[in-house]
């Protein structure tokens, strides 16, 4: 079959024939895929290997990759866990009964309704411990009539824990505010940001008013805890239990990054209540 493929006569049996016309041939005496590889053209013999090392050097890449995030996945949630039983060991130091009375249930003074921005732990800012205070967080401390969310949160703190304050804790430098004041199409979050764009709304003049655009901001900020606490107060529970009970009083706060103090706003709840019972009273 050798032979045949080389054009030579199928009469060359001898080994010593066949080495005299591979010898007039020039083509080198090894095995018989030898020729054929030589006739490879060169472009296409190296083309094949590059492509080949160009795709498995992108997979492995990929792999790599991919293996780093699912490391660093794991670490962070395993730091959480490890971090948890750091605080753990420690609570039951320094007081062996500790869990014990967290489990006993909750007794809250505050409700507090605060940004969910990650930077503002309610705890840890204001020094109040495990079972101090019911929090309730969402983009920029809203509280919106339509959210049942946050006032089966009002109810269920106000008239089964009896909380003594609702604190609506804002934030300078808060996005979901910022965004508010971009006129740009921003989708779902459209519905929910109209809350803080109807704040701007009602206080119009104050704020055109205000020529400097950070300080603008920072006053929204401000009006917009006040309105979120105007609309506590429009709530029925609420307004039976200060009635009946004379609690809980409503507190606007504002955290700055800057210094990480709280700003009071001195919001005058009781005004506000007398205020908004012309048309809001649910007392009845």
């Amino acid at each position: 079959m050798f032979s045949t493929r080389l054009g030579l006569s199928p009469l060359l049996h001898s080994s010593k024939q066949a080495s005299s016309a591979l010898s007039r041939l020039a083509i080198p005496r090894t095995t018989t895929s030898t020729p054929l590889r030589l006739r490879l053209p060169s472009a296409t013999a190296t083309a094949t290997p590059r492509r080949f090392c160009s795709s498995h050097s992108s997979h492995s890449e990929k792999d790599r990759k991919k293996q780093d995030i699912t490391m660093y996945l794991q670490e962070t949630h395993d730091k959480v866990f490890e971090n948890n039983k750091s605080w753990a060991t420690e609570q039951v130091a320094k007081d062996p009964d500790f869990f014990k009375k967290l489990a006993a249930g909750q007794n809250p003074e505050y409700l507090w309704i605060g940004c969910s921005d990650s930077r503002i732990p309610a705890e840890q800012i204001t020094g109040l411990q495990p079972g101090d205070a019911f929090v309730h967080r969402n983009i920029a401390n809203l509280v919106c009539n339509t959210d049942l969310n946050v006032m089966s949160v009002i109810e269920y703190a106000v008239k089964h824990l009896k909380v003594k304050h609702i604190v609506v804790c804002g934030h300078y430098g808060c996005g979901g505010v910022k965004a508010a004041m971009t006129p740009k199409d921003l989708g779902l979050m459209n519905p929910w940001l109209r809350n803080i764009r109807d704040v701007y709304r009602l206080h119009e003049k104050e704020l055109d008013a205000i020529a400097d655009e950070e300080a603008r901001y920072e006053r929204l900020v401000e009006l917009n805890v006040y309105e979120q606490c105007r609309n506590v107060v429009k709530t029925a529970a609420l307004q039976q239990s200060y009635a009946e009970n004379g609690f809980p009083v409503i507190h606007g706060w504002v955290f700055n990054f800057r210094d990480g103090l709280l700003k009071d706003l001195n919001v005058d709840f009781e005004t506000i209540l007398k205020d908004i019972q012309k048309i809001y009273n649910l007392t009845a």
